[in-house]
């Protein structure tokens, strides 16, 4: 059975253009020589993720993206969990347009499941560039 990259909402959120994001996650593996496992994005609310970040992370705050990391090897699979009240807030904060934040995080979620780490502010910066590159992929055009 084919690897699939899949998008689930808890709430009302609808994902626009859903296939060209598909393409896209899909050409942001190609460019870091990775294969494709099954991706699962569950876009939800603050308190939903902050409710898993009690849960299996015991942490007691607010945060914008959990990511379940199942990868094996070159095979990306993960769940990725993704508060659409924080993208909303960060992109507010940002002053960048909501779809644009929602990708940055995504693509952060996938980055992470590629080996890429974010744990000091030097890191920080290189994922920050390296989401910001890798964002400019969807607007190429897909075959």
């Amino acid at each position: 059975m084919e690897s699939q990259i899949n998008f689930y909402s808890k709430g009302d959120f609808v994902l626009k253009q859903d296939l060209l994001h598909k393409e896209w996650l899909k050409s942001v593996l190609l460019s870091e020589e990775k294969k494709r496992g099954d991706l699962s994005f569950i876009f939800c609310s603050d308190q939903d993720l902050l409710e898993i970040n009690q849960k299996y992370l015991n942490h007691d705050t607010y945060t914008d993206i959990i990511t379940f990391d199942y990868s094996e090897g070159d095979f990306i699979s993960a769940e990725i969990y993704i508060s659409t009240d924080r993208v909303k807030d960060n992109a507010e904060n940002f002053e960048v347009p909501f779809e644009d934040e929602l990708k940055r995080v995504m693509v952060h979620g996938v980055l992470h499941c590629c080996g890429y780490d974010d744990s000091t502010e030097e890191l920080k910066a290189q994922m920050r560039a390296l989401e910001t590159k890798k964002m400019k992929l969807f607007h190429v055009e897909q075959k």
